[in-house]
């Protein structure tokens, strides 16, 4: 008799279905970029350029860093000189020549290659962050070959790369970005130098490479941001020294030789700003900007410790999803060479930022690497902690993006009064990823939810930096208003503004913008033809009663009403022009 077979039920497949798992093309991806050294950095570029290029360039000028950056850049190619630092007549004395060299040097190649008006695109400004936030992926993942296979230290360059503060760093024409690229650098050497000591390798003829990485980027960490560089040097070395009760290894960095050549790079400058400013820049770099912030909020960013540690969630998400897993097996580890390493960069500097009075969430960035990397050997050796209470955390991969896509989309809407209907595939995507990250986390497949929570985050970028942030041009009146002036048929027109003062102001509109009050701007006003008076409401009082008094006839040729995010408080800003001018 023939054996009775089950019959299937309607609508069930006729061969058992194999279960998908929505990570196994990704990790097919990795599989193909670790064959090689090249393959990784190359699609490690090749990452950086698609998280980081949504909104670099239609993103308008920020204020207040940004804008004052690259006004004091501009401010450097307009006038030749590239010694000094100002702000309009202002100097600006707070950090080193660096990253003001790197930016010219980004907007004088854009204006001999041909392109118009080089000198207020504020994206040529932000060349070196976006090359300095790719080339620290890069070297994390340089870093990370110390410690772990090659597989891991694609994934902390990922996570590096996919992590929030490096995103918003790589738009914004400052430092940040590219001292990070330095101490990545720096600190990458010093683990190459230290894990083979504590190897035993013993070369008769050791390479130069190392220390010469080690001191060049040294020397670019000093002209970026002063001595700050030393400090994870120090904190690093000066730990690791106590915990080995050596530092012998420290001969491997041909210190005398080393210490030569950074000063062959660094005091050139130095010795020009003094010639030319006398002590005034060591007292406003180290005495008003550095040591102050130690002691006194600077600019109201004071805040208690631990600040940090509750901003490192949303800062280093996704990658902080996994640190609480990570956190008990990094302990257990914590004299083996490596971790004791990662954990001498990581953890006195940052006890030393969260005892400093002033705070800013960039300040920890440079931290970031060895986080990554610590996480990265964790995943690579299955012991994330499987404790539920701790395992609960993987849902922040859903719900940070849920809250950010909601909240830029909502934001938008209220703002614009229109749908932006354009975000919504992307926030949906991020969605997604991060719900399928969630979903499928287990110790045993860790890094298949680590690359959704990737492809959630580039996502998210697309969506809040691509296109909700361009969007809104009520944030970014500088804009506006430098618009309304070039539309005018006068040639060369003068500006003085009343009220609204950001440094992107003067930006956008010229260098000889002049910032008074509204009897102030009613005075320019009276002293010639193409000269135009941008008056916020709150000064328009001052400015009507100044104008009848010296008998002002003037109109108004616009009105731009915006949000200045700098004070937090909206603003509406009337363009006045003498009468006769148009």
């Amino acid at each position: 008799m023939a054996e009775a077979l089950p019959r299937p039920r309607f609508g069930a497949p006729r061969e058992p279905a194999k279960p998908k798992n929505p990570g196994n093309g990704l990790v097919r991806v990795i599989d193909f970029a670790v064959g090689s050294h090249g393959r990784a950095i190359a699609f490690l570029v090749l990452c950086g350029l698609l998280f980081f290029l949504p909104g670099f360039f239609n993103i308008p000028p920020v204020d207040r860093d940004e804008a004052r950056f690259a006004q004091a850049t501009k401010q450097m190619v307009e006038n030749g000189d590239f010694v000094d630092i100002r702000f309009q007549d202002e100097v600006r004395y707070k950090k080193p020549v660096g990253i003001y060299w790197l930016q010219a040097a980004a907007v004088e190649t854009a204006s001999k290659l041909g392109l118009p008006r080089a000198q207020v695109r504020i994206w040529l400004y932000r060349v070196p962050s976006l090359i300095g936030a790719i080339g620290a992926v890069l070297l994390t993942y340089w870093t990370a070959l110390a410690f772990v296979t090659r597989r891991g230290a694609l994934l902390a360059g990922l996570m590096m790369c996919s992590s929030i503060l490096l995103g918003v760093e790589a738009r914004l024409a400052k430092t940040d970005a590219m001292l990070l690229l330095t101490t990545t650098a720096v600190m990458g050497a010093l683990a190459h130098i230290y894990l083979a000591w504590q190897r035993g390798d013993d070369s008769p003829r050791p390479s130069w490479t190392l220390p010469a990485i080690f001191w060049t980027a040294m020397a670019g960490g000093i002209l970026l941001k002063g001595p700050l560089i030393l400090m994870f040097v120090v904190l690093t070395i000066g730990t690791l020294a106590v915990l080995d009760r050596s530092a012998a290894w420290l001969w491997r960095l041909r210190p005398l030789w080393g210490l030569m050549w950074m000063l062959v790079l660094v005091l050139p400058w130095f010795v020009a700003i003094f010639m030319k400013a006398g002590d005034t820049f060591f007292a406003d770099s180290l005495g008003s900007d550095m040591l102050s912030k130690v002691a006194s909020p600077q600019e109201s960013h004071g805040a208690p410790p631990g600040l940090y540690f509750l901003l490192f969630w949303v800062t280093f998400w996704p990658g902080s999803a996994l640190a609480g897993m990570a956190a008990p097996a990094i302990w257990r580890a914590r004299r083996e060479p490596g971790a004791q390493f990662l954990l001498a960069w990581l953890v006195p500097s940052w006890i030393v930022f969260e005892i400093v009075i002033t705070k800013l969430p960039h300040y920890v960035l440079p931290l970031y690497p060895a986080i990554a990397i610590l996480i990265a050997g964790a995943i690579e050796r299955r012991v994330l902690s499987r404790t539920p209470w701790i395992a609960r955390g993987t849902a922040w991969w859903f719900v940070f993006p849920l809250i950010m896509a909601s909240a830029s989309i909502i934001g938008a809407m209220v703002l614009l009064r229109q749908p932006e209907f354009l975000a919504w595939p992307f926030a949906a995507g991020a969605l997604i990823f991060g719900l399928f990250a969630w979903w499928l986390y287990d110790d045993y497949r860790a890094e298949h939810s680590v690359l959704n929570a990737v492809g959630s985050s580039l996502f998210l970028a697309a969506c809040v930096y691509g296109i909700v942030l361009p969007s809104l041009t009520p944030m970014f009146p500088s804009v506006q208003i430098a618009r309304a002036l070039r539309n005018v048929q006068c040639v060369g027109p003068a500006a003085a503004a009343a009220g609204f003062q950001e440094p992107s102001l003067v930006f956008m509109v010229g260098t000889p913008t002049v910032l008074t009050n509204g009897s102030g701007a009613a005075d320019f006003l009276l002293q010639g033809s193409c000269r135009f008076a941008l008056v916020e409401w709150r000064e328009e009082r001052a400015f009507a009663q100044r104008a009848e008094a010296i008998g002002l006839r003037y109109n108004v040729a616009t009105r731009i009403d915006g949000y200045n995010i700098s004070q937090g408080r909206a603003i509406s800003v009337a363009v006045f022009r003498s009468e006769g001018t148009e």
